[in-house]
């Protein structure tokens, strides 16, 4: 923590603490400067461990596009069979939802013909000005 004082500095600024602040208040300086330092030194730690984990975080997505970029081609084959596990399980989680899709289509109206749905659009378009005279 000291690094570049050595012994005889802090000596030398404890006995200025002791003159300029007093017996009765250098306890408390101490005290308040003792709460500040581990602050810091807390709040220290934090970014540190904050830096360190998205740098991690990075190092995964930068290791992903790698494995990306490879194509998965030159995986072994433990992982091979897990991507594989993986892309059978999605698509049995996708057929349920599948079918539900099917089956609305059917049950939705057909579509009206281009002729006949741009001749609803004429005549409600004729009609509305002579509903507002």
């Amino acid at each position: 923590m000291f690094d570049g004082i050595g012994f005889m500095e802090l000596l030398i600024i404890a006995i200025l603490a002791l003159v300029v602040l007093g017996p009765e208040r250098l306890p408390s300086a101490v005290r308040s400067v003792s709460r500040f330092m581990s602050s810091m030194k807390r709040m220290a730690n934090s970014v540190k461990t904050e830096l360190e984990s998205e740098l991690k975080l990075e190092q995964l997505h930068s290791d992903l596009k790698q494995a990306e970029n490879k194509g998965l081609k030159d995986l072994s084959p433990d992982l091979q069979n897990s991507i594989d596990e993986l892309k059978q399980a999605a698509q049995s989680v996708n057929k349920p939802y599948q079918a539900q899709e099917t089956a609305s289509t059917d049950k939705t109206e057909t579509p009206v013909s281009d002729d006949a749905s741009a001749k609803a659009q004429t005549s409600a378009s004729t009609d509305a000005p002579k509903e507002k005279e």
